[in-house]
């Protein structure tokens, strides 16, 4: 018999066995062992979190010749017909690739037809969001009032791309991300049962590297086994086949970094690039190995929280050298570099540029900074206040009297931190920028904000002076009446991205800026455009009617929609 990928050989068969996702599991055992199945279900979920395989087991145990039961038995005829897909009457569909109303005409057609084995008819359909608008039209109806002997099974990676109405007839279960720890004690698991050797530390590596998602991980271990010579697997094979870096490299660059040897750290990038590292890779090998350092150094007894190091003389050595203040400027320079890294063509460029930055970071807390770089005559002049200052407190102060023509000082304005405009991304948004993009953000902003506004108000008030003022295919460029804002609303980012895709059907990165600010990047961005798109054309003429609204209203309280 042909080999096995290990997800294959070890996909679940019982409730039980679909790690990290008791929230679900548990809500659908007891929705079989009460009789209440719903006729149809939505599971949504990163890739290789149990979607599928749980469909399947809920397949089987509706239809379990002891049903009702908590979990299928295996052993009947209808449990190991669904198991080996010897019955038909349990449809497994890729809407990937079936994604047409033909394809759904069908389904709609046989559904009226009882079963011909079991109770239940199952419908498992697969990236269910890959339908096309006729599809879904095709599937309302049924989904609405199938027959009592039908249960729908839609399983999807992006939610948001399904329409409302399919959503609102679903019970909706949303599968998490598998926690490092689990994935860890499973992997564990299935190594002693399949007699094969392993240090912990890689199968660490291994589920840091599968960001939450079981198969990832399973199938990273099975590269791992087949890079390995004696059925042994190690941190090295780890490290090889995942194409991360090295420990002894890690901590020697931060050990150059630490010392102010920017030469000698960026020899070590220049050889992990020359060995085909990437340097997305490499920008989340460091942020995660100082986060292992900095854990370290905090409190003792920290070895069971490390996720990518080893504790060995030299990482002692080295977290014990330096300061808190000196790990965090360190991850939150990495941290905006790695954001940054997402719209540039050249990313080991920014990687170098964070690099020069984190070898300036005095290694010292800032209490603990050197007095004696203090000018000494500043400390005199210290010392003659103090003298002054306790002298008035014994004698008092003599008043004067008031100059009635004397003009008011103003009080100096506090400095705050100013919000730093993302030009680069403003830029390469507005390069890639359609009018349809923004035409559809406008049409839905209205909705969308009302609905803000009920779920989570602080988030509204926080986009209340906004508005959309370009959007692309990735991202949307909002401008703000107050700076502030602009940092206020980043808090929120996540949240309103995936609040509005539920209106527009993707997912945008949110660009705040000041209102003061877009007039002038947009008109420096036009003339830069300019001479290569308008050469030779006369100059568009704006609607004579546009025109003169705009002079008895202004700017700010026109708004022109297209028709």
């Amino acid at each position: 018999m042909a080999y096995q990928a290990l997800y294959r050989v070890w996909r679940p068969h019982k409730f039980e066995d679909v790690v990290g996702q008791v929230h679900i599991t548990r809500t659908l055992q007891n929705a079989m062992e009460q009789q209440k199945v719903a006729h149809a279900y939505l599971f949504t979920g990163p890739r290789g979190t149990g979607k599928t395989s749980a469909a399947k087991i809920f397949a089987k145990a509706i239809n379990c010749e002891h049903a009702p039961v908590k979990e299928p038995c295996g052993e009947c005829d209808a449990c190991q017909g669904i198991q080996n897909g010897s019955i038909s009457d349990i449809i497994e569909i890729d809407a990937a690739s079936n994604n047409g109303v033909d394809d759904i005409r069908e389904i709609r057609d046989k559904v009226k037809y009882a079963p011909s084995a079991v109770d239940f008819k199952v419908y498992i359909i697969d990236e269910v969001h890959m339908l096309s608008q006729g599809a879904f039209n095709a599937l309302l109806k049924t989904l609405e009032e199938p027959p009592r002997h039908v249960i729908f099974i839609l399983a999807t990676t992006e939610p948001h791309k399904i329409p409302l109405t399919i959503i609102s007839r679903c019970q909706r279960f949303d599968f998490k991300r598998i926690s490092h720890q689990v994935i860890v004690d499973r992997l564990k698991h299935i190594l002693d049962e399949e007699g094969i050797q392993y240090d912990e530390h890689a199968l660490i590596h291994v589920a840091l590297t599968a960001e939450g998602g079981m198969r990832d991980a399973l199938s990273l271990l099975d590269q791992a086994i087949a890079y390995s010579d004696d059925l042994n697997i190690q941190m090295d094979d780890v490290l090889a086949v995942t194409g991360s870096i090295p420990q002894e490299r890690l901590l020697a660059m931060i050990d150059s970094l630490a010392q102010h040897e920017a030469r000698q750290a960026l020899n070590y990038l220049e050889e992990s690039m020359q060995e085909g590292k990437d340097p997305n890779r490499f920008v989340f090998d460091l942020i995660h190995f100082l986060r292992d350092l900095y854990m370290y150094s905090s409190a003792e007894n920290m070895d069971d929280v490390l996720v990518r190091a080893i504790p060995n003389e030299h990482f002692k050595e080295v977290a014990e050298n330096l300061s808190s203040h000196w790990f965090e400027k360190a991850i939150e320079i990495l941290n905006e570099t790695q954001q940054d890294m997402k719209w540039t063509n050249s990313p080991k460029v920014l990687l170098e540029i964070a690099l020069l930055n984190i070898q300036e970071i005095d290694t010292k807390q800032p209490e603990q900074a050197d007095q004696s770089a203090i000018p000494s005559d500043l400390i005199q002049q210290i010392g003659q206040l103090e003298k002054e200052i306790k002298r008035l407190k014994e004698q008092g102060v003599a008043t004067q009297p008031q100059e009635q023509n004397k003009p008011k000082r103003r009080a100096p304005q506090s400095r705050g931190n100013h919000y730093k405009v993302p030009y680069e991304k403003v830029r390469y948004t507005l390069s890639e920028a359609t009018k349809e993009d923004l035409k559809k953000v406008k049409s839905n902003w209205a909705a969308f904000m009302d609905n803000l506004k009920k779920t989570s108000p602080p988030a509204h008030a926080k986009l209340a002076d906004s508005k959309p003022r370009a959007a692309s295919s990735k991202s949307l460029i909002i401008s703000f009446k107050y700076e502030i804002h602009c940092s206020l609303v980043l808090e929120n980012q996540d949240m309103i991205e995936s609040a509005l895709s539920e209106y527009i059907g993707k997912k945008l990165t949110i660009i705040p800026i000041p209102d003061s600010e877009w007039e002038s990047i947009r008109e420096d961005f036009l003339n830069q455009q300019r001479p290569s798109e308008t050469s030779g054309k006369e100059p568009e003429q704006e609607d004579p009617l546009v025109e003169e609204a705009r002079k008895l209203v202004g700017d700010e309280l026109l708004e022109i929609k297209e028709s």
